[in-house]
Parts: structure tokens; C-alpha cells; sequence
């Protein structure tokens, strides 16, 4: 069975994480397939949108913490392909906003946690079905946000809101997070399907030269920094973060089901 599957339909192409009973959580195999067919649907004339969805009822629920995360347990070991520091999760906004210039729309058809809501935040355009929940994801671990989501979230939603969301690590439900911005359409359940495939293919009514036209200019337009160099910051900040004991008290804490005891060291 593959991880990830990927289906044409008209000038839609749909790459769908396919881990169910893990509720997609990314291990190295899932998130660089993602990676890799986003890049090969970058480079398909007949390929004019993305839709980038999930199996079963959850999108992505963030990194495997079963130990399939990655290498050695670090899911942060640079991938020798790329020959880069970033790894699968700094390439999610590099190259679904920067190289893939084609529209790319999250179908968010559950939960949406931590790398998997840097993975939604990272298209262009989100339509969540009813029962979706977005939460952040990172204190719970110990960690500060990766996947580029301190660029992404405070574009959708400000700083403040960006701010709150990220640090109370609460769970955002569909009708808030159509409000607050993180999510553009909300979509009963038994509707989503039908509707993610009516949306993509009605963005393909569009000339393929005039929608990525349209998004190089939204991209250059959103995007005063350096965003290579942003992701690696984002890196050093949560690996900084992940050799502290907060970070491996909220670790065990989470295996053990208990609230954790922070001493700031």
C-alpha cells in the first residue's frame, strides 16, 4: 500500500496522504512522497491544479512520535537528495508556495495538527470539511513551530491571533477557523468530497498561464524575506528547543497522558 496516492482527474491532479490508521501522521516515506509529487506536478503541462487531501478522518495529525519520524529518531536529519539542512518539513513552503507556481488547494477532511497544519497552511487555498480540527501542535511537545507556519499563519490570520494560537496550543474547530481566516470554506462532511473535486476542477476553467501568473505575484507580493533562510531559522529554533528539559519533560508528559512541569531550563 502506498503512503501516498495520487489520482488525475481532468486537469487535477490529487495526491492523498495514506496512512489512515495513523490518522496521516508524517514519517520520512509520507512527507518526502508529498514533497516529491508536488515537485512532479510542478513540471506537468496537463496538470494545471493541485488538491492535496487526506485518507479516512484525519489530513495530517503532525510528526509520527511513534519513533517513524525519522532517521535515528531525529526527524530533522537532512536527506542526502537535497544535499540542504531543511528537510521534508522547511520543504513544504518552498516548494508548494515557491516552485510550484499552479494553484494548490488543502482538502482539510479531519485533524490538522503540527507539521500536518504547516502542511495546509502552506497551500493556497483551504476548504475544511465540518469536522476538521486545527490545533498547533508544538508546546505539547516542547517545540516552536517548523514547516514555515510563523510566515504562513500570521499571513491568513495577524500577528496576535497568530500568536495566541500557537502558544494557548488550543483545538480550532471548522466554524472558528472559517472566522479567524485559517480555512477559507467550511463543508459538511458527507458534502466535502464532492466539493473539493467541484472547486478544483472549477479553478481549471481559469487559463493554467493566468493562474500561475497569478499566484508568482501573490507569492513575490507576500513574501518580504528570505524564505529559504526562515525555514532553517524555524530549525535551529525547534532543535534549540528540543535539547532543553522543558522540551523532554513536555515529551514524556505526553506519553504519559499528565499535564507537564516546566522549570524554564
Amino acid at each position: 500500500m502506498s503512503v501516498c496516492e495520487i489520482s488525475d482527474e481532468g486537469r487535477v491532479r490529487t495526491i492523498r496522504l495514506n496512512r489512515p490508521d495513523k490518522k496521516n501522521a508524517l514519517n520520512n516515506e509520507l512527507a518526502w512522497a508529498i514533497v516529491t509529487a508536488v515537485e512532479e506536478a510542478t513540471k506537468i503541462d496537463d496538470v494545471w491544479v493541485v488538491a492535496i487531501t487526506g485518507t479516512g478522518d484525519g489530513f495530517c495529525s503532525g510528526l509520527d512520535l511513534s519513533g517513524a519520524g525519522g532517521e535515528n529518531g531525529n526527524p530533522l536529519t537532512p536527506q542526502s537528495r537535497y544535499l540542504d539542512d531543511v528537510g521534508w518539513v522547511g520543504r513544504f513552503p518552498l516548494v508548494l508556495r515557491q516552485l510550484c507556481d499552479k494553484p494548490i488547494v488543502a482538502g482539510i477532511n479531519g485533524v490538522a495538527a503540527g507539521a500536518g497544519l504547516s502542511l495546509a497552511m502552506s497551500c493556497d487555498v483551504r476548504i475544511a470539511a465540518r469536522r476538521v480540527r486545527l490545533i498547533a501542535g508544538y508546546p505539547r511537545i516542547g517545540g516552536s513551530p517548523d514547516g514555515g507556519l510563523t510566515w504562513t499563519l500570521p499571513q491568513a490570520i495577524g500577528y496576535e491571533q497568530a500568536m495566541r494560537f500557537l502558544l494557548e496550543n488550543r483545538t480550532v474547530e471548522a466554524d472558528e477557523a472559517l472566522h479567524l481566516g485559517l480555512v477559507g470554506e467550511v463543508v459538511d462532511d458527507d458534502k466535502f468530497d464532492a466539493r473539493l473535486a467541484e472547486y478544483c476542477a472549477f479553478l481549471t476553467e481559469r487559463s493554467p498561464i493566468t493562474a500561475r501568473l497569478t499566484k508568482r505575484s501573490l507569492v513575490r507580493a507576500t513574501t518580504s524575506i528570505d524564505l529559504d533562510m526562515h525555514v532553517r531559522y524555524e530549525l535551529q529554533n525547534i532543535m534549540r528547543a528540543f535539547q532543553s528539559n522543558d522540551a523532554q519533560e513536555a515529551r514524556k508528559a505526553f506519553f504519559e497522558k499528565r499535564a507537564p512541569t516546566f522549570e524554564g531550563r
